[in-house]
């Protein structure tokens, strides 16, 4: 397989062929994130996404998932996405779902008939950024999408028959705005019901304008027990009809895997152990990106 620098997938997507038919992330704007620095949005050649699709045909048969990269592939042109998930269907009839990154803003560029065409084709798991339900929070960290924007692109879709995978970050409204960032998170998301919900801790990178407000004193990081507070908050704000609530990314003091709604009081409860000292939480050290 051809791949151009680093490749970052979703935890859930450990299991699945990597194509990567994109270089970067089209918006490559928002200030907490490091991932993407070295990387010109850039659409790979036919030649080489083909090359790397008919390899997989050969040496990765047992393999039924499939992942986009690099971020978000939702950009590509809607004639470039049919063909590229025709050949998929073609060369990997085992592959039984495809997934891919994809914006508030990519997702709005699609009409409601173009997102159907390629859920038709195999396109059946969307991972949305969402990172914050505060519209001050996503004015900061330069998203360029408001909470209202972000409802209205993941009801669309969850109409196209897609699967919906939503990603959030505790202590993106640092010290002062945790709470309401939770809060405001937990409407969103409960405005959303997607069918997983992805929990991140913030991890402050060096080069990044997020860190460079942190290194002049412009924003606060909350410690480790302010992370846990703002998690609990977030969790008990956010009531959708059936889902899972995952904590089980590197960045996490807490591995948690929630089912909501039913579980949510015992994780709740897990939480205030946590808080209280009586649940051992992951070291510094072992976080990461």
């Amino acid at each position: 397989m051809h791949y151009e620098g680093d490749i970052i997938r979703p935890p859930s997507e450990i299991d699945s062929i990597l194509l990567q038919v994109a270089t970067g992330c089209p918006h490559n704007n928002c200030t907490f994130c490091g991932a993407y620095q070295d990387k010109t949005f850039r659409i790979k050649d036919d030649a080489v996404i083909d090359a790397d699709i008919l390899w997989a045909a050969e040496h990765l048969k047992g393999m039924r998932r499939l992942f986009l990269c690099d971020g978000d592939c939702l950009a590509l042109p809607q004639h470039r996405l049919v063909a590229l998930l025709q050949s998929i269907r073609q060369h990997l009839p085992q592959v039984t779902r495809v997934g891919t990154y994809g914006s508030a803003m990519s997702i709005a560029r699609k009409t409601d008939d173009e997102l159907a065409v390629l859920r038709s084709l195999g396109l059946s798991f969307v991972y949305m950024g969402v990172e914050s339900g505060d519209d001050d929070v996503l004015r900061r960290v330069n998203k360029r999408v408001s909470s209202a924007q972000l409802i209205e692109q993941a009801a669309r879709v969850t109409a196209a028959g897609m699967k919906l995978n939503v990603t959030v970050i505790v202590g993106l409204g640092g010290v002062e705005g945790s709470m309401r960032h939770a809060r405001e998170t937990g409407r969103v998301l409960s405005a959303m019901s997607p069918d997983f919900i992805g929990v991140l801790s913030l991890m402050l990178l060096p080069d990044t304008p997020l860190h460079g407000e942190y290194k002049r004193g412009e924003f606060s990081m909350p410690d480790a027990c302010g992370l846990l507070r703002e998690l609990r908050e977030l969790l008990a704000c956010t009531d959708i009809r059936s889902g899972i609530f995952l904590t089980n990314h590197a960045s996490n003091h807490l591995p948690m895997r929630v089912r909501l709604p039913k579980d949510k009081d015992v994780a709740l409860e897990k939480l205030d152990a946590a808080i209280g000292g009586y649940v051992p939480i992951k070291s510094e050290w072992m976080r990461a990106l």
